[in-house]
C-alpha cells in the first residue's frame, strides 16, 4: 500500500517529539484493502510505499481508508526497515493491542459489506478541462449524496482534464457513470465516448455529455453513444436528475 498523505510536518514533530508520525494510507477500494489484509495486515505488518525517510524503531500511526469506509482505521506500528531506490518505502510491524482487535472485528463487517461499516460507492468519472466546473460537479454531487442518503451511499470521483487521460482511466478503472465535456484538449469528448463504446467495449456505462455547443453538439454526443446531453451552463440539479435517470441510487 502507499502513503498518500502525511499530515505530520517536521515543525510539528519538533514540538511533539513523543507523538508518532502520522501516515494517511488510501486504498482503491474495499477489495484492495481486503487483499492487503489477507496478505499482510493480518500477519502483523506491511510494506508502505513512501518517499518519506524514517529511521528504524520510529513509531508511526497509520490511518487506513478506502472509498465507502465510514470510519478510518488507525493502527500504531514501528518501522523495522526501510529502503530507497525506485520503489522506496518502509516495513512496519504493528503494535499488539486494542487497535489490532478492532481491526479484526471491522474486517469481518467489511467482508459482509455491513452498511454500518461500509457505504455503497458510486464511482464517477468527470472529464472537464475547466477545473472550476469539475470541482463544482464533484463537490455538489458529493454534498447532495450526503444530504439525501446519509452514510448509506458515497460518491467517489476521478477527474480528467483532457480526452487522452480520460481514455486511460476508462481502460484501467471501472466506473458507474461518466460525465464528459465535448470540447476537450488532446482528444475530443465525442471521440472519447466513441472509443469507450467501441474499442473499450463499455456499452453499458452510463454517459452524460455536456457542452455549450447547442444542437450540433447534442447531435454529435448522442451519435457517439452518450445516453444524455446537458447544455452548458447547466445546474447541479440537472446533473443529479440526469444521473438518477441512468444509475439506480436507492437500495
Amino acid at each position: 500500500m502507499s502513503d498518500t498523505d502525511d499530515r505530520t510536518s517536521s515543525s510539528d514533530q519538533r514540538k511533539h517529539e513523543r507523538l508518532p508520525v502520522r501516515l494517511i494510507v488510501d486504498y482503491e477500494g474495499a477489495d484492495d484493502f481486503m487483499s492487503d489484509y489477507t496478505e499482510n495486515l493480518s500477519t502483523g505488518g506491511t510494506f508502505i510505499h513512501t518517499s518519506r525517510v524514517l529511521e528504524r524503531e520510529t513509531t508511526v500511526m497509520l490511518v487506513l481508508s478506502f472509498p465507502g469506509l465510514l470510519e478510518p482505521i488507525s493502527l500504531q506500528g514501528i518501522v523495522r526497515w526501510s529502503r530507497g531506490g525506485k520503489q522506496p518505502g518502509i516495513g512496519v510491524e504493528f503494535v499488539p493491542g486494542p487497535d489490532r482487535a478492532k481491526l479484526e472485528a471491522l474486517v469481518a463487517r467489511i467482508e459482509q459489506r455491513d452498511p454500518s461499516a461500509v457505504a455503497r460507492v458510486i464511482r464517477i468519472l468527470v472529464v472537464e478541462d475547466n477545473r472550476h466546473i469539475s470541482e463544482m460537479i464533484c463537490s455538489g454531487l458529493g454534498a447532495s449524496a450526503k444530504r439525501t442518503f446519509g452514510d448509506a451511499l458515497a460518491f467517489h470521483f476521478a477527474t480528467a482534464e483532457n480526452g487522452a487521460l480520460a481514455l486511460e482511466l476508462l481502460r484501467t478503472t471501472a466506473f458507474d457513470l461518466a460525465i464528459i465535456d465535448l470540447y476537450l484538449p488532446v482528444v475530443g469528448g465525442a471521440e472519447v465516448i466513441d472509443h469507450a463504446r467501441g474499442e473499450l467495449g463499455l456499452v453499458d456505462l452510463p454517459i452524460i455529455a455536456m457542452s455549450a455547443g447547442g444542437d450540433p453538439a447534442r447531435s454529435s454526443a448522442l451519435a457517439a453513444g452518450a445516453n444524455l446531453f446537458l447544455e452548458k451552463p447547466m445546474r447541479l440539479r440537472e446533473v443529479l436528475h440526469s444521473m438518477r435517470q441512468l444509475v439506480k441510487l436507492s437500495a
